[in-house]
């Protein structure tokens, strides 16, 4: 089967303007909120890695698009989104304008093997690695939420746009994986 293709694009953007495929729309919550919303996605993200076999599976691949990937993939990259944006947290509310290292997420999910995970321990590792940045949000208080840091990209983030950038790629992978799920039970019927 064909490995999905790497995803190069700057998704920055998604903190200006609504994202048209989940419809993440960063100018409605408030970062104060997001600890809650992390929490939430975690929850449902536990309960999408228990629906079975069907957790392994990638969907199908309609004509002239690129394979996606599979339940287990997507919550093994959001366990590791979140494990990755409790350091940068962390580094933001300790250092004065750090620079984060460089993380491929494309590499790291071959060389963890994502396909092979087991849904159990993303599903757990995952609850627990959500808890960490929401707690470290939860206590960020008034002009913290402004300290800076940035990617090896040169993408400046404060805290509180850090927060909100986390929540839609953990919320759009959500959504990854209901698309999937809907297009693999529509392949069977």
């Amino acid at each position: 089967m064909e490995q999905p293709v790497p995803d190069t694009k700057d998704w920055t953007w998604v903190l200006e303007r609504p994202c048209p495929q989940c419809g993440f729309d960063a100018a409605t919550v408030d970062p104060t909120d997001v600890a809650a919303l992390l929490r939430a996605n975690a929850a449902s993200f536990r309960s999408a890695l228990k629906r079975g076999d069907i957790v392994q599976e990638r969907p199908p691949v309609p004509p002239g698009q690129a394979p996606k990937w599979s339940a287990i993939e997507y919550g093994s990259h959001v366990r590791d989104v979140y494990r990755m944006a409790a350091e940068r947290i962390t580094a933001m509310i300790k250092k004065d304008g750090p620079t984060f290292v460089d993380w491929d997420q494309d590499r790291t999910a071959v060389a963890d093997d994502y396909r092979s995970a087991d849904a159990d321990r993303v599903s757990y590792e995952l609850a627990v690695d959500a808890g960490k940045v929401a707690d470290l949000l939860d206590k960020v208080r008034g002009e913290q939420w402004h300290r800076t840091g940035t990617r090896s990209d040169g993408a400046t983030f404060t805290i509180a746009s850090f927060a909100l950038y986390i929540l839609h790629d953990v919320s759009h992978h959500l959504w990854d994986v209901e698309q999937g799920f809907q297009a693999i039970k529509e392949a069977e019927q």
